[in-house]
């Protein structure tokens, strides 16, 4: 079973209007709510692809509540710890071709709840054979809070795939344990290495030469619409992937993760497996919901991405 860890959920709130007026009333007919953070996007896929897996994380106030009911309406297995502090709503606004985000903090967590979440990590690790983790951190956990938690994952031989940004990235990448795989992009790594990388091949593999991202088995650099390049151990990859219709990217880096996860379970061979995780990928920026698929074109798409290995 796959666990997917969301340390800092939302509910993630989608408004349409034809024209966002500043400092005016701006009413909105078609409102879509769902259980949100980058995590319960990934278990949101795996489930739709048929494989088991379990979603966990912190949760609090009506808003953790509503996410659960969310969760189990789609039927996603899920295990919170919960807290008495609320947590986060993300509002999206559509409008004139653009997107216009609000996002919360969210609930700052104690030393006490984060001392608890890890007791119940490693708990769950117990009946897990592949984790991921995704996201950002709440406030009031340490910026090396999934150093601990790559940590104790590794100890336990149970890869971690990790898909987070900025300093608790940074911890991670400068600390000795190093997640199985990481899932960065040329912008996250160009606020890494504080220089720029772009999407050609050997920017990108002059930018993983540098010492963080030594023993990291899987590099999975995403390119966006060019695909993306993959360093698996010594061996580097150009994947690329057929144009589509976009109707909404958001989550399809989530997506990704969650197809390269099931491959992974399902102990696919490397081709098959970046295949897989760029077609899930592709899948979702082809639905309006976000952590959506539709697995009946998942074949077609899958025959239309290309792996070359770059020697």
């Amino acid at each position: 079973m796959i666990l997917a860890v969301t340390m800092n959920p939302s509910v993630d709130i989608s408004y349409q209007v034809d024209q966002f007026k500043l400092d005016d009333v701006n009413r909105v007919e078609h409102v879509r709510k769902t259980a949100g953070g980058k995590g319960l996007n990934v278990a949101r896929v795996i489930v739709q692809m048929g494989e088991n897996v379990l979603a966990t994380g912190v949760l609090g106030g009506t808003i953790g509540e509503y996410i659960i009911q969310e969760l189990n309406k789609s039927s996603i297995p899920n295990t919170f710890l919960k807290i008495e502090k609320e947590s986060r709503n993300c509002i999206a606004i559509l409008h004139e071709g653009m997107q216009t985000e609000i996002l919360e903090t969210g609930p700052t967590l104690s030393v006490e709840e984060g001392k608890a979440f890890i007791d119940k990590y490693e708990d769950l690790l117990s009946s897990v054979s592949l984790v991921t983790i995704s996201g950002s951190l709440p406030k009031g956990l340490p910026p090396d809070f999934y150093c601990k938690m790559v940590g104790i994952t590794q100890g336990r031989g149970v890869p971690v795939i990790l898909d987070t940004s900025g300093e608790a990235l940074k911890q991670v990448l400068l600390h000795d344990e190093k997640p199985f795989a990481i899932k960065p992009n040329t912008t996250e790594l160009s606020q890494l290495l504080g220089t720029d990388v772009n999407n050609d091949t050997n920017s990108i593999q002059q930018a993983l030469k540098h010492a963080m991202f030594r023993g990291i088995e899987w590099i999975i650099v995403s390119m966006g619409s060019e695909g993306a390049f993959v360093r698996h151990l010594a061996d580097d990859y150009r994947v690329t992937i057929p144009k589509i219709d976009v109707i909404n990217p958001v989550g399809s880096g989530d997506a990704t993760v969650a197809g390269f996860a099931v491959a992974m379970q399902r102990e696919k061979s490397t081709e098959t497996l970046l295949k897989t995780a760029m077609v899930t990928g592709m899948l979702n920026a082809m639905e309006a919901g976000t952590g959506s698929i539709n697995m009946k074109k998942f074949d077609q798409y899958f025959d239309l991405v290309k792996v070359e290995k770059i020697d």
